[in-house]
């Protein structure tokens, strides 16, 4: 163990009490909330600092690693920034800021300063509510003192902000207490890194579950997009306004809502008749839950759908309360029992568990209704079988997955466009302004990013978006292309049977086609995602694919960190033959002799599945029922099975060699 490391050890006691100490508000200086102790500050760098000094005065700045001093000199403001240069990784170290009085950052690393961002897949941590694959053993393991984990707290705002807060006050180190709620990719992303290069890194982690890209977007770049410039606009008008849209798109949703419910044929006079004692249900469909609808058979519909399941309650059962749960519904539900409603929630990954009253059950036969909303994407009541049940105060359970009764209320394709929300974060520009701005410049290597599900719908424009914040990004740090790594979608939902269109799927060719922008890289995670959960559980593999990202073309080391990427194609006769690069010793088959995941097309773009072989660095496509080819596709689908890998046992990415119309083009 090195001498910094060994120093890191004995001073975290000392730093752990130091960083309850008061001192913003006992100096003068006062820095942003991520300049703190423990704080990791990018190595071999010119690291921008900078605050606010109450007395105007100068503001000298002493670091301790070469004692080199500083004078800051504050606007008329007492604002004030400057640079201090940072040698190779080491510490701990301590920043001492004076303008008559002092202040000391204490236990400080130089080493390697990250990004974490995105929405949910992101967000998840170790535990709380993302209870990654093992992770009682991964906490208790996670004693890594040297990497240091900064909690940005959520927040939006239709301005650029100066500040954020963070969760405790300051950085931490990772420790099982500190770790179990932080980002689950970032936290194997980092110790990835550190357990091959043993350098310090920090990790500045800032996402939100379930949000858009445009929201992490900076006006002045979205406003470059035509579909975001009006909203960009309008939002920049409000700014300082008494807040009119907001008032507008209250009353704009009241109507919508109003017209949406007129349409819903569960509805009659205001009153839930499709949920009522005695409703005919005969002439319902039937359908296998949980599952998204999309998946059983529904297709792509978005509006009102209700759901009745019967069930038997034992008489001892009777007349008592019971718990409901039905898992998460996507994206709105009301639920009812025996006719009356118990219960209503808004979001689509909220776990659904309502509270019967004990006078609405009865013994024999009882029967839940639900209404659910869904308003783009997947929608349905969906999740793991054994989260739908009802059971009594023992514990005791009637499983409820399985066929239940469904139809139609209303389609959306029957109202206008739903208002614009202009709250909370799923708006452009709000997530940037206030949860990345004010890092902005904060000295980084680079970025990762893991986020997509909720622009799957808009994947046509997601090609021209997710590069466009990128190189947002970028320019606001001006620190050139600063390497920016992100996963592609895993598979979810139901497997088809059959070759079929796919939002996903265009989603994950978006984010292929990003990689054109230099320093950029692409964790493939087709192959560990669930069918029933939208967050796989297995981050550990997400975040050392992201890592071997990095420590080939950051930190230098000649791994493979890429499967297969499709190249080019050549038709052959009734084959095509495919070219990959990042082949990497070889391609292979994973789990058997036999290929699968290929779909090949003639002209009339009906796509079959294909035999397909391995032939040296190439793989060949053909079928018997399309004699002459002209397209070929990989994994093109929401939950694909396909098993090319390379040698090294990454897998390949989805791909098309068609550019044909698909399904997401011109969603706005």
């Amino acid at each position: 163990m090195n001498t910094y490391t060994k120093r890191s050890l004995l001073f975290a006691f000392v730093v752990g009490h130091l960083a309850l100490l008061p001192w913003h508000t006992e100096a003068k200086v006062t820095l942003p909330a991520f300049f703190s102790n423990n704080m990791v500050l990018q190595q071999k760098d010119n690291a921008p600092l900078w605050g606010s000094t109450d007395s105007k005065k100068e503001v000298k700045i002493r670091t301790s690693w070469n004692g080199k001093s500083y004078i800051a000199k504050p606007d008329s403001k007492g604002n004030w920034k400057i640079a201090v240069s940072t040698p190779s990784y080491g510490g701990p170290y301590s920043i001492t800021f004076d303008d008559g009085e002092t202040l000391t950052l204490s236990n400080i690393l130089i080493g390697e300063v990250w990004v974490c961002s995105g929405q949910s897949n992101m967000e998840m941590p170790l535990a709380g509510w993302g209870k990654i694959n093992n992770y009682e053993k991964e906490i208790q393991s996670a004693t890594f003192p040297e990497i240091r984990l900064l909690q940005v707290q959520k927040a939006t705002s239709t301005a650029p902000l100066s500040d954020v807060k963070i969760d405790g006050g300051s950085w931490q180190l990772c420790s099982p207490n500190t770790v179990e709620n932080f980002s689950s990719v970032a936290y194997f992303f980092a110790r990835n890194i550190y357990e091959s290069k043993h350098i310090p890194i920090g990790l500045i982690h800032t996402s939100w579950g379930g949000t858009i890209a445009e929201a992490w977007t900076s006006g002045p770049s979205l406003k470059k997009m035509s579909d975001f410039a009006s909203a960009v606009q309008k939002m920049e008008n409000d700014r300082n306004g008494d807040g009119s849209e907001e008032v507008k798109y209250q009353a704009a949703l009241k109507v919508w809502t109003a017209a949406l419910n007129a349409k819903d044929q569960g509805y009659e006079g205001g009153k839930a008749i499709w949920a009522a004692t005695g409703q005919n249900v005969s002439d319902w469909q039937t359908m296998t839950l949980p599952a998204t609808w999309e998946s059983a058979g529904l297709g792509e519909f978005d509006g009102i759908v209700w759901f009745r399941k019967t069930f038997t309650v034992p008489a001892a059962w009777a007349g008592k309360d019971l718990t409901l749960s039905l898992g998460p519904i996507d994206d709105n539900d009301y639920t009812f029992f025996n006719g009356t409603e118990i219960g209503k929630t808004e979001g689509w990954d909220k776990p659904r568990t309502y509270t019967v009253p004990g006078n609405l059950v009865k013994e024999g036969e009882n029967y839940v209704t639900v209404r659910v909303y869904d308003g783009s994407g997947n929608g349905g009541i969906y999740g793991e079988a054994k989260k739908v049940f009802v059971k009594n105060a023992s514990g005791e359970k009637v499983e409820l997955a399985g066929e239940w009764k469904f139809k139609k209320g209303a389609s959306l394709t029957d109202l206008p466009s739903m208002p614009v929300v202009n709250t909370g974060p799923n708006r452009p520009t709000v997530l940037y302004n206030a949860m990345i701005n004010p890092i902005v410049p904060y000295a980084i290597r680079g970025a990762i990013w893991y986020q997509g599900e909720s622009n799957a719908s808009r994947a046509y424009q997601y090609r021209e978006l997710f590069p466009l914040m990128i190189s947002d990004w970028r320019k606001s740090w001006n620190r050139g292309d600063f390497p920016f790594y992100f996963v592609q979608l895993a598979n979810f939902m139901k497997a088809n049977d059959q070759p079929v269109e796919s939002e996903w799927a265009e989603l994950r060719e978006a984010q292929k086609m990003t990689l054109s922008l230099p320093n950029t890289g692409m964790a493939v995670t087709i192959d560990i995602g669930e069918e029933k959960d939208i967050h796989p559980k297995n981050k550990q593999e997400v975040g050392r694919r992201l890592a071997l990202i990095a420590r080939a073309n950051v930190y230098g080391e000649k791994i493979a960190y890429s499967g297969p990427i499709y190249e080019s194609n050549k038709i052959e006769n009734n084959t095509v033959r495919l070219s990959f690069k990042h082949t990497d010793k070889g391609l292979s088959i994973k789990g058997g002799n036999e290929l699968k995941g290929f779909a090949i097309a003639g002209s009339d773009q009906k796509f079959y599945w294909a035999q397909a072989k391995i032939v040296g660095n190439t793989v060949v496509v053909s079928s018997p029922q399309v004699p002459n080819p002209v397209a070929v596709r990989y994994n093109w689908a929401n939950n694909p099975s396909g098993n090319l890998y390379n040698v090294a046992g990454l897998p390949a990415s989805p791909f098309r060699t068609d550019d044909w119309k698909g399904i997401t083009a011109g969603k706005k």
